[in-house]
């Protein structure tokens, strides 16, 4: 079941309903907060957002992996990856059970 996809528009237009905030401001809130999100795990630190769910970027070691197509090992370089493990609160809100949603204000 595909729902709308939100954007960075539709996520300060909420803020500014919901605030006290103009337009202006809320969009600024909305884009200073992923910048900092951005800024934090691109430095390597985990973002532990309370209710909501963890950041984490995890460090991928070299490694061979295959074409599929031809079965010949290509070299895949070190890097690093993006996780997210979304908090038992959010889980329960997803699956329809809002006794918890209360959490997600802390």
């Amino acid at each position: 079941m595909a729902g709308k996809t939100v954007t960075r528009a539709d996520l300060a237009e909420a803020v500014y309903q919901k605030g006290s905030l103009s337009r202006a401001e809320a969009a600024g809130l909305v884009e200073q907060l992923i910048r900092e999100l951005c800024d934090t795990l691109a430095v390597g630190e985990t973002v532990k957002l309370s209710s909501f769910g963890v950041f984490t970027v995890r460090d991928k070691a070299k490694r061979v992996g295959r074409n599929p197509k031809t079965g010949v090992a290509v070299p895949i370089e070190p890097r690093q990856s993006l996780t997210f493990s979304a908090s038992p609160v959010l889980k329960a809100h997803v699956n329809g059970n809002p006794q918890d949603l209360h959490s997600m204000s802390h």
